[in-house]
């Protein structure tokens, strides 16, 4: 093949040079200018002009850059007029040329930014990846968290438009504190993409669940990226799996920067707790959330080489539930005779960490009015199951480590896999039995003919086979039928329902259901705490296992003597008593009163109470 000629290679290197943008063309046009004025300059001295040489070049840039100056010129030289009037032609085509090129380079410029691709330049600050309903429950909490701060960030990466995600923050958390939210758009699967947000530099990094048809794999190739994308992080990285099947392969690929949860094993334990005693979500979500109380975990000098019951008294608005080691365990619950070691942290539930201090003053305790009423022996329960989702089969096996031989579970619902699932799960339950049935769960002569007073517990499930919105409206349904079925027959039914929104959970109260669970919620209070402090990973998954010491909500006077005034030192003392913690109470006079539904969460130990029939002590115990 012959060589290229040289009018070939000169165009492959002016289209080169073009195609290098914006800072080209004016390059060229710069070029293009100098070249007219140089050439303008050199014909005005051809027809005798007696300026000069720097006197007619300037002439000539003056009439290329402004076209007016024109009309000031000699009309009695002829081929003075020519040149001018050429070279300002030339000059006009420059520079409409040049406003082209600068408004196609600043229109280019302001998509790039609303791409918001450039580079954040931030330190000690909170990554989310992804999109979804979860990212304003983790940001209220994060700003919650950060109000102490000065100037928080948090950097949100999704592969939505930049402008549209920073709308819609500041539409539904219009008011963001001290907290400045940050949004890039990109592939939260792609290291290149990640990259933008400065992970390295991150305080946490936060993986949202993705509205993919494989949402785990998605976390898994983001884990992936965040994780193995060069020199390990320093930060930790917290998120979820759907199936419990997944949590392995994300746990490997996250390593040891990772803090994956199995979100519907979670709510699955949540959900059967809460079915056997109503309440216990409140207290859930008070300590996973930032507003109120939560747990912290401090070093205490002053109290190593003390028994822990001494700590369980020390701190009058504090409340001690368990020990992190040195070597990183934690215990929940622990034997008060034990003693704290060097190097040993307290886990105490706080309103902030401000408010932890020890009391230094001796506790007044009254003997006469502690009791020790032992627990009833369990019994054989019923549990009716309205609905079927992804976690039903978790609840079904939870159910199976709670309850008592020979208890029975009916499951009642029109999904179309529940039956499959049902006769799957049957055999390998040890000490229930397992009824299936395939209805409506809408239909009020069904829910007649079940005769729900029969049952000791009922959950209201959200469907998964239909949009969150219509699974919610007919949980509503079928609570408003089963509240006019017990006013109509003057009896009272446990019912805990789930709901798949939130702000659907406001209208529920309508229905007089005993508690509510909303899933994403909780993963998403449950994700925001352990990005702030992962050693919390561990408290709560001993808090949500069946083994172990979990939150239980017991009648109080099994404590103390009813109406009697104590203080909740004397509450506590009762409660080590039986090797138990006890963390707050609960009154059933406001047990339907929003927010708190009756639930008081780490009093101060010093003010007195009198507890009435029907209230709860919130006590750390084995069952």
């Amino acid at each position: 093949m012959s060589d290229f000629s040289f009018k070939q290679r000169a165009r492959y290197w002016f289209d080169n040079t073009m195609s290098k943008g914006t800072k080209a063309l004016i390059g060229w046009l710069t070029v293009i200018t100098l070249a007219l004025t140089a050439l303008g300059g050199a014909l005005l001295i051809a027809v005798d002009r007696s300026e000069g040489v720097t006197g007619n070049l300037w002439t000539s840039f003056a009439h290329i850059l402004d076209a007016g100056t024109i009309l000031g010129d000699d009309t009695s030289n002829l081929p003075f007029m020519i040149v001018m009037f050429t070279t300002t032609i030339g000059g006009l085509v420059i520079l409409s040329s040049l406003v082209g090129v600068l408004t196609t380079g600043l229109d280019a410029k302001l998509e790039e930014l609303r791409k918001g691709r450039s580079v954040v330049v931030e330190k000690g600050h909170t990554v989310i990846l992804g999109w979804s309903d979860q990212v304003f429950i983790v940001i209220s909490e994060l700003v919650e968290a950060n109000e102490s701060e000065k100037d928080a960030c948090v950097v949100v990466l999704a592969d939505r438009d930049k402008v549209e995600m920073e709308d819609e923050v500041r539409s539904k958390l219009p008011d963001l504190k001290t907290t400045r939210v940050v949004c890039r758009t990109g592939d939260p699967a792609d290291p290149g993409d990640i990259a933008i947000v400065n992970p390295g530099q991150a305080k946490s990094v936060i993986l949202l669940t993705s509205d993919e048809d494989d949402p785990d794999a998605q976390l898994v190739r983001s884990l992936l990226a965040v994780t193995q994308g060069g020199d390990p992080l320093p930060c930790h990285v917290v998120g979820t799996v759907g199936e419990s099947r997944n949590l392995p392969a994300a746990r490997l690929a996250g390593g040891r920067a990772a803090h994956v949860v199995d979100a519907n094993d979670l709510m699955a334990r949540l959900m059967v707790q809460t079915c056997r005693q109503s309440g216990l979500s409140v207290v859930y979500t008070d300590l996973l959330d930032f507003d109120g109380d939560e747990i912290y975990m401090v070093a205490e000098p002053r109290l190593e080489g003390r028994p822990l019951a001494q700590a369980l008294h020390a701190y009058r608005t504090s409340s001690l539930i368990g020990v992190m080691t040195q070597d990183g365990r934690c215990i929940v619950n622990p034997p008060t005779s034990a003693v704290l070691q060097p190097g040993d942290r307290l886990i105490l539930v706080a309103a902030d960490d401000s408010a932890i201090a020890l009391d230094g003053s001796e506790p007044t305790i009254d003997e006469g009015a502690m009791v020790s009423v032992a627990d009833a022996p369990n019994r054989p329960e019923r549990t009716l199951i309205l609905g079927w989702n992804a976690k039903t089969p978790k609840v079904l096996e939870q159910l199976d480590q709670y309850v008592a031989p020979g208890s029975v579970t009916d499951v009642v619902t029109d999904h179309p896999e529940a039956a499959e699932a049902v006769r799957g799960i049957g055999p390998t339950m040890r000490v229930q039995g397992l009824n299936f049935r395939s209805d409506d769960t809408t239909d009020r002569r069904l829910l007649e003919t079940l005769g729900p007073g029969s049952y000791d517990h009922i959950i209201a499930v959200c469907s998964d086979d239909v949009e969150p919105r219509i699974a919610d409206s007919r949980v509503l349904v079928t609570l408003l039928h089963l509240r006019d079925m017990a006013e109509r027959s003057n009896t009272r039914f446990k019912v805990v329902s789930e709901m798949a929104d939130d702000r659907n959970r406001s209208l529920a109260q309508v229905t007089q259901a005993d508690d509510f669970i909303v899933s994403d919620k909780l993963i998403s209070l449950l994700l925001t705490q352990t990005s702030e402090n992962p050693h919390l990973s561990q408290v709560f998954a001993q808090l949500f296992s069946p083994d172990g010491s979990e939150i239980y909500l017991k009648p109080a006077d099994r404590y103390v003597r009813p109406n009697t005034p104590v203080n909740f030192y004397t509450v506590v003392e009762s409660a080590r008593r039986r090797g138990q913690m006890a963390i707050g109470y609960r009154l059933a006079s406001r047990s339907k009163r929003e927010p708190d539904f009756g639930i008081v969460l780490n009093p101060d130990k010093a003010e007195q109470i009198s507890f009435q029939q029907g209230d709860k002590v919130i006590v750390l115990a084995e069952d």
